[in-house]
């Protein structure tokens, strides 16, 4: 019985430690997430190594998305050169100018600069949003801008379920195949577990194309392509936070009243959109023949049909920079007046939560709005220990109770907001592939910030009183899960 009992304690230290060393050693890890990994090492020695292999290794993965970055690049480099879109000149000279040609926005042309220069986000002109923020409204609308495509139609979605939304999008999709558009559908692995791709049969067989996103067998928690985009004859496109489900359109018992952030937009920005769909759709074609190309119906000439300015910006691993989340911090130092986020998942780094607390004690009106029924608990707790740490440097927290809000959303000072597929997490930073616009527009701000505080009538306030007299049993969830946050 000793002699077992030596040889299990003995393989149990092996374990962790073998573990640790290769941690620390191979992957080379950030600090933070290094000793978040370490201390589930130590928690939970066999099952940890298991948790690592699914969510925390990166192996051939990382070394696998820089070839999509180099093949992404000399995409791009082809679109510059190929005048498809109208390039302003943002060089370090020229960006003192007053490139947005909004009163008093001097100020955010070092921020056009940025989106630029780290994320290829190109300023472009003369655009037109809509906002929605019900899915129906979304909906309806997307299914008679695909009933009236002429050339193309390119999807991509985190999520697509095998319900009643899903396929009613595939039937007007197949409809449309079959009239001789060209329809791609691109979905994620993980989002799409366990949803059979036989649900895309009418598509294919109408003659439309499908593919998934590193299929379920090979995927693993991370590296998630968590873009949500629709591009329509190269004229319309879609971008925000919902996916497609009958969830989004409020019909989903569990959550019942869904609230969402999406826009269509008509203009030059649509350009970019397109882009990123290529890139994407691209690294998962597998024969050459099943590649988009840069074709000129893909970027057809459009007259100027708005007055708002915008930039298209993507992060994840196959981007150099942070991208959306280096805006995301620019435009939190930038306000003067107020900062209005909105997040299902609020889990910020660092930078961004020292940004958050400064902004709050230099006076700006710092408001955050997430759900109060998570449909992630974990992920809530670890929110409730930053926030209550923004509590006291005078940020405002609300918990929204009319459903559950889905929506990203990020506005300051009544000029500039953010619309997109990126949460304010370490995961939408780091680790998923995502897509935001940035909307230089006064009239935008406006609609975006009376929804938000519409929202807020539909919340219950977390004060600094309230958030102490939580249980000590609500305590130690927060704290531990506070310590896991940099692998959440």
């Amino acid at each position: 019985m000793l002699v077992a009992i030596s040889i299990f304690l003995g393989s149990f230290i092996g374990v962790n430690v073998l573990f640790a060393l290769f941690i620390v050693f191979y992957e080379r890890k950030d600090v933070k997430s290094t000793w978040a990994w370490l201390i589930i090492a130590l928690l939970v020695p066999y099952l940890g190594f298991l948790l690592y292999i699914l969510i925390g290794f990166s192996g051939r993965k990382t070394r696998h998305f820089a070839n999509k970055s180099q093949k992404d690049e000399e995409l791009y480099e082809e679109f510059v050169k190929s005048d498809k879109i109208a390039i302003d000149d943002l060089s370090l000279n020229n960006r003192k100018t007053n490139i947005l040609s909004i009163p008093s926005s001097e100020r955010f042309n070092d921020m056009v600069y940025l989106n630029s220069n780290s994320g290829r986000g190109e300023l472009t002109l003369n655009n037109d949003v809509i906002v929605f923020h019900d899915g129906m409204d979304k909906f309806g609308s997307l299914i008679d801008d695909i009933r009236t495509a002429e050339s193309h139609i390119h999807v991509q979605y985190f999520i697509f379920r095998n319900d009643a939304l899903g396929r009613q999008i595939i039937d007007e999709l197949a409809i449309k195949a079959a009239e001789g558009v060209e329809v791609k559908v691109f979905i994620d692995g993980i989002g799409n577990y366990g949803h059979s791709k036989k649900m895309f049969k009418p598509l294919v067989e109408a003659g439309g194309n499908f593919q998934i996103f590193f299929r379920p067998f090979m995927a693993r928690l991370n590296f998630r392509n968590h873009r949500k985009l629709v591009i329509i004859d190269g004229i319309i496109g879609y971008i925000g936070g919902f996916n497609v489900g009958v969830e989004y359109i409020g019909k989903s018992k569990k959550f019942g009243n869904w609230r969402d952030t999406h826009l269509r937009i008509v203009g030059e920005a649509v350009k970019t959109i397109q882009l990123r769909f290529m890139m994407d759709w691209n690294f998962c074609a597998k024969a050459s023949e099943n590649k988009v190309l840069l074709e000129e119906k893909y970027f057809p000439e459009l007259p100027p049909v708005g007055s708002v300015k915008m930039q298209i910006v993507s992060s994840g691993p196959d981007t150099e920079w942070d991208s959306i989340k280096y805006a995301y911090k620019k435009m939190i130092t930038e306000a003067e007046k107020n900062v209005y986020i909105s997040s299902p998942y609020f889990i910020p780094d660092e930078s961004i939560f020292e940004s958050l607390k400064v902004a709050a004690l230099a006076g700006i009106d710092v408001r955050i709005l997430i759900p109060k029924n998570p449909d992630h608990p974990f992920v809530y707790w670890t929110a409730l220990s930053y926030i209550g740490e923004l509590l006291k440097a005078g940020v405002k927290c609300y918990e929204y109770e009319g459903g559950f809000i889905h929506s990203k959303v990020v506005i300051i000072d009544d000029m500039i907001s953010s619309v997109g597929t990126a949460n304010m997490d370490v995961r939408s930073f780091k680790l998923n592939f995502e897509t935001n616009a940035f909307i230089y527009s006064e009239s935008v701000a406006d609609e975006l910030t009376y929804q938000f505080f519409e929202d807020i009538e539909n919340s219950s306030e977390l004060t600094i009183e309230n958030y102490e007299a939580r249980s000590k049993f609500t305590k130690a969830r927060e704290a531990i899960s506070r310590l896991l946050s940099p692998i959440l």
